[in-house]
């Protein structure tokens, strides 16, 4: 009976391999492998066994908060999937925190973002180990669609259950506010009072004359889970995959045709970030950023502005300092000499985006010192290297006054702003780009500064973009009329999302410029979705802070590593034409006029071209206010 046991047993076992194909693999294998003679045989059948493994799947998502480049709490997400039947970590992406509160904010302003961040990670780290957890398991890590679809409807269905409770909130605040009113009826006939009698003309009238500010979208705390989870999965797809992940996000966006060839985004690196503090008078002016020639390789032209750094840094040092240096410096070896070189003073001065902080007294004065630091070191702006300013005029409304507060004291209208932006690109036409020229609501001025500077410089918007859920109606998108925009990886934003955006704004023409966050972290995959996603431009910040350069090295990296597989496309620089007719005010999408002949160089009618030959010198005694 033992017998008969065992034999069914074996009958059994050869049955469940030969319905595998065990016996039949394992022959090809021995057969394809015995005249390799591989020096490692057994690493060399676990290879070709592998591949008829099953895909792996996810078995675990973990969450955990964690501090970003500036000591802020952010999301991380680890994805571990089951591989050849064990659990295995994958990998972990860590979210970017961005904060809308002004760099002059009160400081009672400061702590209720702080608090308000702190519950918002919480919440997000709760998703991540609990509802996503168990939504998301035994779904393949490749499946980006599947899983973005899930996170949005996961999102959408939060959202709900916070409206219930707003309103439920709302209901029961009325309620007690009713029987309040009821009791003390003279209290009501005090506010009212207060209301007729303040002075409010003035603020009428600034709102009749300037569209009001767009509310401020609320954020659903623990979205950052959703952009995170997203993140965390097309990382996961990537390895799985054994490609990079700008390869697989390119995959995806092109329904996994695989490109021939792939464009780098162009580095507006920032070197100078302008304070807006007394006694500094001028507050316009948030970035001034360099942008390298397209004739370069990324790799010379980070080395070039690494060497206009340098030359700033000298700029900027106080009068007397190089004095003294060099008189302690006289007094050491030569071998200790290079340790004291190390500029202390620039590292305090240094911004939390990695750049220069300097003071400036006019609109001018960054400018001129751009040009004089790149003059020194023999390099010519408008040729050598270009110029973009982020102007982030959304901060500088001043809506009692209905104007924007350009320097201390001095304000101009929305009107007088698109006056000034063309008198400044005038007096400088190596500026290249001007990020947030004006607010997101002044649609009109838009549409003119488009109309007079289109065929010079890219007109960016960023502050329009920052959240990308209300950018997309319909099939067009809901910006002013501009150039292009900053997209920014931020709370519940999915790849997904990043896919079907680019794809919008590349065929309506405006370019896309994948953008770092104030709070940014150590993890470099904004470069990859950059990359991917044929971004033109890519706003990192400054080439100090390890959180930066981490995503400049990684750009570094994926040249060379283009180059080395010769898929490296040169970029194509032309600024798009804006139709001769005037769009409709309530258009939402909107292409540039054809620029006149004269005013641009012959350069641009070349396939690879550098935009703006134009000289680089100015008046003497030149002034612009």
């Amino acid at each position: 009976q033992q017998q008969r046991r065992l034999q069914g047993l074996r009958q059994e076992a050869a049955d469940y391999y030969r319905g595998h194909r065990v016996p039949q693999r394992m022959e090809e294998a021995l057969n394809a492998l015995f005249p390799q003679r591989p020096a490692d045989l057994y690493g060399e059948l676990a290879n070709y066994f592998s591949k008829f493994s099953k895909a792996p799947v996810i078995c675990k998502l973990v969450g955990r908060k964690v501090l970003d480049g500036v000591g802020q709490p952010t999301l991380e997400v680890e994805i571990y999937c089951t591989v050849k039947n064990y659990e295995k970590r994958i990998c972990s992406t860590v979210m970017s925190s961005h904060s809308q509160i002004p760099e002059n904010a009160l400081p009672e302003t400061t702590e209720a973002d702080e608090k308000e961040r702190n519950d918002a990670v919480n919440a997000a780290v709760e998703w991540v180990n609990e509802s996503l957890n168990i939504m998301l398991r035994d779904l393949k890590p490749t499946d980006q669609c599947k899983v973005d679809k899930m996170l949005g409807e996961y999102f959408t269905k939060k959202v709900e259950e916070e409206k219930e409770i707003q309103k439920q909130e709302e209901k029961e605040e009325a309620e007690a506010t009713l029987a309040l009113t009821s009791c003390t009826p003279s209290a009501t006939s005090l506010p009212g009072k207060k209301k007729s009698a303040r002075p409010g003309k003035k603020v009428a009238v600034a709102e009749r004359t300037i569209p009001p500010a767009e509310p401020a979208e609320s954020v659903l705390r623990g979205s950052l889970a959703i952009g995170g989870t997203s993140l965390a999965i097309a990382k996961a797809g990537a390895t799985i995959s054994h490609i990079p992940l700008y390869l697989h996000i390119a995959l995806l966006k092109c329904n996994q045709d695989s490109p021939k060839e792939i464009t780098l985004p162009l580095p507006m690196v920032t070197l100078l970030n302008c304070e807006k503090f007394t006694p500094a008078k001028l507050k316009l002016v948030k970035e001034v950023m360099l942008i390298p020639p397209v004739q370069l390789s990324l790799k010379q032209g980070i080395e070039r502005v690494l060497d206009i750094q340098k030359e700033m840094t000298r700029l900027l040092e106080p009068p007397g300092k190089a004095s003294s240096l060099q008189l302690a410096d006289s007094k050491k070896g030569r071998a200790h000499n290079a340790g004291k070189k190390a500029p202390p003073q620039a590292l305090k001065r240094m911004s939390h985006l990695g750049c220069l902080i300097t003071e400036c007294n006019n609109l001018e004065q960054p400018l001129l010192l751009m040009q004089t630091a790149c003059n020194n070191i023999g390099l010519e702006l408008g040729t050598d290297m270009y110029l973009a300013i982020n102007c982030a005029a959304h901060e500088l409304m001043d809506y009692v006054k209905g104007k924007y507060e350009i320097l201390t004291g001095t304000f101009k209208s929305p009107d007088e702003m698109v006056d000034m932006y063309v008198e400044l690109i005038n007096k400088f036409p190596f500026i290249f780009a001007l990020i947030d020229p004006l607010r997101k609501e002044d649609r009109q001025q838009w549409n003119n500064i488009c109309y007079a500077l289109g065929s010079k410089c890219y007109l960016i918007a960023e502050d329009a973009a920052t959240y990308i859920s209300k950018l997309k109606i319909d099939q067009n998108i809901n910006i002013p009329t501009c150039s292009g925009v900053v997209l920014k990886y931020i709370n519940q934003t999915k790849v997904s999302d990043l896919i079907e955006l680019t794809g919008l704004l590349d065929g309506q023409r405006h370019i896309t410029i994948l953008g770092s966050p104030d709070g940014e972290s150590s993890d470099d995959s904004l470069v990859d979705l950059a990359v991917g996603l044929g971004a033109r431009f890519i706003k990192l910040g400054g080439l100090s802070r390890g959180e930066r350069v981490t995503k400049y090295n990684r750009l570094l990296a994926i040249e060379e590593e283009l180059a080395k597989n010769r898929t490296l496309r040169e970029a194509n620089l032309e600024f798009i034409a804006f139709a001769e007719e005037s769009p409709p005010e309530n258009q939402l999408s909107d292409v540039l006029p054809p620029p006149k002949q004269d005013s641009l160089p012959p350069q641009l009618s070349q396939a690879a071209l550098q935009v703006h030959s134009l000289p680089a010198q100015l008046p003497e005694n030149s002034t612009l206010t």
